[in-house]
């Protein structure tokens, strides 16, 4: 259901310039933006396409690692990855509740998704082949996300940016999860730090596809900036989550697959190599690897679990009417 300020501000004939400068102003002085308040639809529209994408790659992201959970080689292994599962399932139904505060409901969002016209991130459509993936995702695909999710936490939006607080703790928890255990991999075996090589050379460049195409090549890059929906640039981004992933390979000694990687000492950074915006581009138009069966295994939950959500609406609504009946 629109909140009344919503209807308002969706109405095109109402965004004069004189609304949209008081509205710049609001996001200049760093204040947040609420639900009830009036916004220009295309901040509203932008927030829906981030927060729901936002949502479906925590939902989808479970699909990769529930893989392997009756396959963790110890019962500490499993008990881990199953917290962690559990976690992004949860992150999923906090961006949801704040996409819906926006006046869209959570049915409408699954629609999107199942039938193509919503996308969840590139990352989640390749497939963990091997045990070491899970601490590749961990370390590399989380460790990417808390550089995305970090300054979200100061979102103009007031309900995205406090979800996301508790999103941040979590996520980085599983981060320094996914590097113990490539750590623990890297120092085992010759056939274990084999094991995680292969990881890292296959997560890598997709880790830092995560980000998005170049600054000057975004779409809504710009103004996702100026109504500060994002703080940082993807390029910026981009590059702090390789400053600090490089000296964390180096610390297990493994070898990121870059034979362009170098540290630039004026600018204090590292320059990395090309990267193949062809294959980002093919997986972002659902050409990905496992884009189907991400898709597929969606919408199979999504129309198995319609039981249990109309008995849930159910019982809310006999709940509601004996509370009401009481009183």
């Amino acid at each position: 259901m629109y909140s009344q300020g919503l209807i308002e501000s969706d109405n095109e004939n109402e965004e004069t310039q004189e609304f949209l400068d008081a509205f710049q102003a609001r996001i200049d002085a760093e204040e947040k933006i609420e639900p009830n308040d009036q916004m220009p639809r295309a901040y509203r529209k932008m927030l829906i396409r981030q927060i729901s994408q936002h949502a479906h790659s925590e939902i989808v992201g479970m699909l990769p690692e529930g893989n392997w959970i009756t396959r963790a080689p110890s019962l500490r292994r499993k008990a881990a990855l199953l917290a962690k599962v559990q976690d992004e399932g949860g992150h999923g139904l906090y961006l949801y509740s704040a996409a819906e505060t926006l006046g869209v409901s959570r049915e409408e969002l699954t629609e999107q998704l199942v039938n193509g016209q919503a996308k969840f991130s590139s990352i989640f459509n390749y497939p963990t082949l091997s045990w070491a993936d899970i601490g590749a995702i961990g370390w590399l695909v989380d460790g990417a996300a808390i550089m995305n999710q970090i300054p979200l936490c100061r979102c103009s939006y007031g309900p995205y940016a406090r979800a996301m607080i508790r999103v941040c703790k979590e996520e980085s928890f599983h981060q320094r999860q996914g590097y113990e255990l490539m750590m623990t991999l890297a120092r085992g075996t010759v056939e274990q730090k084999q094991m995680a090589q292969d990881a890292l050379n296959r997560w890598w460049w997709p880790s830092v596809m995560m980000f998005g195409p170049h600054d000057e090549d975004s779409t809504h890059s710009d103004q996702s900036m100026r109504w500060k929906i994002k703080r940082f640039t993807n390029d910026e981004l981009r590059l702090k989550f390789i400053n600090a992933t490089v000296p964390q390979a180096e610390f297990i000694d493994l070898e990121i697959p870059d034979k362009d990687l170098k540290w630039n000492e004026t600018k204090k950074s590292y320059e990395h190599g090309p990267i193949d915006w062809n294959e980002f581009w093919n997986v972002v138009k659902g050409n990905g690897p496992m884009a189907r069966d991400r898709v597929a295994a969606r919408k199979q939950a999504w129309d198995e679990g319609e039981w249990v959500r109309n008995a849930a609406l159910a019982y809310s609504e006999k709940h509601h009417s004996e509370k009401f009946a009481a009183e």
